[in-house]
């Protein structure tokens, strides 16, 4: 077993080195310069996020699409994983995980348009979309498609469901004693009882919830930095130095290259905020919207919200907390979370417990339309086969939430790496050769102020 763990450690060290990291930050470069800073259209997204298109097509809200999105991004990853980075690629991992959220948001935005652009409707009035129908119908690359898809349906037990499912576990059983086998078996009780109801449930509670854990979140961040305010200076400009100079081991951190800051942060980034993965645009295509750009600017507040924000106030109670009490063990993720925030006494462990509990169930739910989606799109869009394979596949879902709440986890953080370079690879293919489409799209609709216009465009039915 531990020659695996390290094989697997290897492979994850190998996809993440310099060429993803390149195509990754170069993409979000890219696509930022050639859309002339979507960015700077923050406060317009902000503003489409919560206005209905009720004429328009599609199955959820606007507001509904970007919080089952935002339901499958802020998870484990903003808290423990953020950690994880800090501990492993130090304070200035940090930064990076904040420039790739900066950066990304136009990727995200870039994902968006094309789902709605290429997506397709089923008989019984189902939108579908995603990476891969801009893949098939806009590059005619169906074999990258089903690539796409393949390891999106296997990705989702990872990065969506044992990961998360072992968090919850973990965390209930070491903070009040629960049984993990309790805990996973209401926990897989409570996604059945979601899924069920398929995109229009799982956005209703997603909408619900999404709100309420982020402000709770952010409130206790904002109130653990408080007591941590003597220190901000210090944190800020460790951060910074720490991300592109060596650091050597000292002040409660582990010594870091530059490399692994960089590594760590972006992988960290990814796996929080998903710009450049991919699935986030599976829900997008689902929203009632009069024309991709608008969707596009809805979904790009995904990556503000969950990197811009939340993960860079974990990464800056983190290092504050060591920053204050340099007695804190940096080695380990886990235990670098819970010694920060126990440093808030009652409140704090509750903030970790809440935030951790409705994050990573969240997100459980917003990839299991992701894997459904994905399972659906293999099964040849067959309605038969289709409603088999998702039935199977739900089952196996659902008993793998059971399973990752007992089992030991230790490597599937590594797994979870991997399967998110092999899902970001064939979708960055699709929106950096569709990047014409996109600029022509944003030009349309964005530049020229046409933003309120219909589309016009008809939706094929499969």
């Amino acid at each position: 077993m531990n020659s695996i763990a390290t094989l697997i450690e290897k492979i994850s060290a190998a996809v993440w080195g310099w060429p993803m990291i390149i195509l990754l930050l170069g993409t979000h470069i890219f696509m930022t310069v050639r859309l002339r800073f979507p960015q700077l259209k923050v406060g317009k997204a902000f503003r489409l996020s919560v206005t209905r298109d009720k004429d328009a097509h599609g199955d959820v809200s606007q507001f509904g699409a970007l919080a089952t999105a935002l339901a499958a991004t802020i998870g484990t990853g903003n808290i423990v994983g953020v950690a994880t980075a800090v501990a492993l690629g130090g304070p200035g991992a940090v930064l990076w995980c904040w420039i790739t959220g900066v950066f990304g948001m136009a990727t995200k935005y870039s994902e968006g348009l094309l789902a709605v652009k290429y997506r397709v409707q089923t008989k019984d009035g189902r939108m579908l979309g995603g990476p891969m129908f801009a893949l098939e119908r806009g590059l005619h690359a169906k074999w990258l498609a089903v690539i796409f898809a393949l390891f999106t349906a296997l990705a989702a037990f990872g990065i969506g469901n044992t990961v998360q499912a072992n968090s919850i576990a973990l965390l209930l059983n070491e903070t009040y004693g629960l049984s993990q086998y309790w805990v996973g078996a209401v926990l897989a009780l409570l996604v059945l009882l979601v899924v069920v109801f398929g995109v229009k449930g799982i956005a209703k509670v997603c909408s619900t919830l999404v709100p309420f854990m982020a402000v709770f979140y952010v409130l206790g961040c904002l109130v653990i930095l408080g007591l941590n305010a003597p220190y901000l200076g210090e944190s800020l400009r460790l951060i910074g130095k720490s991300a592109f100079t060596a650091r050597a081991a000292g002040g409660g951190f582990i010594g870091t290259t530059v490399l692994m800051a960089c590594r760590f942060g972006i992988a960290r980034g990814l796996f929080s905020n998903e710009s450049g993965l991919g699935s986030a645009p599976i829900v997008a295509a689902a929203a009632q919207t009069r024309n991709p750009v608008r969707q596009a600017l809805v979904s790009s507040t995904g990556t503000f919200w969950d990197t811009v924000v939340v993960c860079a106030l974990t990464g800056l109670v983190l290092v504050s907390s060591v920053v204050a009490h340099p007695d804190i063990d940096c080695s380990q993720g886990a235990a670098l979370t819970k010694a920060a925030f126990d440093k808030l006494p009652y409140v704090g462990p509750l903030i970790l417990s809440v935030g951790i509990v409705t994050f990573a169930f969240s997100t459980i739910l917003g990839w299991s339309y992701y894997g459904e989606r994905a399972v659906e799109y293999l099964a040849g869009h067959n309605r038969k086969t289709g409603r088999i394979l998702t039935g199977i596949y739900r089952v196996l879902f659902i008993a793998a939430v059971f399973i990752g709440s007992v089992l030991s986890l230790s490597v599937v953080w590594n797994l979870a790496d991997i399967a998110n370079a092999l899902m970001a690879l064939p979708n960055l293919v699709a929106v950096l050769l569709l990047s014409g489409v996109i600029v022509r799209e944003t030009r349309k609709y964005l530049w020229e102020g046409r933003l309120d216009e219909e589309s016009g465009e008809d939706v094929p039915t499969l």
